[in-house]
């Protein structure tokens, strides 16, 4: 009896596999009694959800795609008023003075002068060349820790050219600070 079963069941196997090869198997490389699995539906997972909202937690995001506002200040003004951060060197009879300052406030961000005792002691005097690249060296150490990479630097134009000068702008540089700010991108509305 068992035999008879087995024997039905090849059978209409068999006639099922005959019909499928009869003009509709050609389309189809698998056999045709295969079912595809379903799929299962994806569960959402919290981690992975995103949040409507977004909170911009970097002040100087704006700033550093140049989308920020510059304020223009007037034109006749020395130096001008359009600029994110400025650089101000300056040099005494006795020390060496560089300032970092933001458009928004007139106390600077960032200071490096030959009066602090750190760099003081590492110089034979605190008014030469050697003291100009110390500080400026220093200060684009600084900026780089601040994530400021891109300042205006506009020397006094009959200062430009002194040595001192030059040192404090070569020492920014390879400090990999860039002195000059991108032009600011006007956004269409």
């Amino acid at each position: 009896m068992a035999l008879r079963e087995i024997n039905r069941s090849v059978r209409l196997l068999m006639g099922q596999i005959q019909r499928c090869d009869s003009g509709v198997a050609s389309k189809h490389s698998a056999r045709c009694l295969s079912q595809a699995a379903p799929r299962p539906e994806p569960t959402p997972n919290e981690n992975e959800a995103v949040n409507p909202t977004f909170v911009n937690r970097n002040p100087r995001n704006l700033e550093q795609m140049a989308l920020a506002v510059k304020d223009r200040g007037w034109k006749t003004t020395w130096p001008h008023q359009q600029f994110y951060h400025r650089l101000m060197f300056s040099r005494s009879q006795h020390h060496v003075t560089a300032e970092v300052f933001s458009y928004t406030s007139p106390v600077p961000v960032l200071t490096c002068s030959t009066k602090e005792w750190a760099v003081k002691k590492e110089l034979a005097s605190t008014n030469c060349v050697a003291a100009c690249q110390a500080v400026g060296e220093v200060l684009a150490h600084r900026c780089q820790q601040a994530g400021i990479m891109r300042m205006v630097y506009r020397a006094i134009p009959w200062t430009y050219r002194s040595q001192g000068v030059q040192a404090f702008r070569a020492a920014m540089k390879q400090g990999g600070v860039i002195l000059s700010e991108p032009r600011r991108k006007y956004v269409g509305t």
